[in-house]
């Protein structure tokens, strides 16, 4: 078993599919990100499903104009 990325195993149980392609198709459904390998196999890093992506930024506060704001 690999640290960094899920088993083939896993992508399986993960998407509910045998196929690459309709286990990619069901990856980009599910908003997970993965990689695609030279034989058409995606692959998922866990930390893609574990949350424990450390470069990810809090989102920012969006721009809002004076006049809409209160007070």
């Amino acid at each position: 078993m690999s640290q960094t990325f899920l088993a083939p195993e896993e992508v399986r149980e993960l998407t509910g599919r045998t196929k690459h392609a309709l286990q990619a198709d069901q990856l980009r459904m599910q908003g997970i990100p993965f990689f695609t390998n030279a034989v058409g196999r995606p692959i998922v890093p866990r930390a893609a499903i574990e949350g424990r992506a450390k470069t990810a930024k809090p989102p920012e506060k969006a721009w809002v104009p004076n006049v809409l704001r209160n007070g």
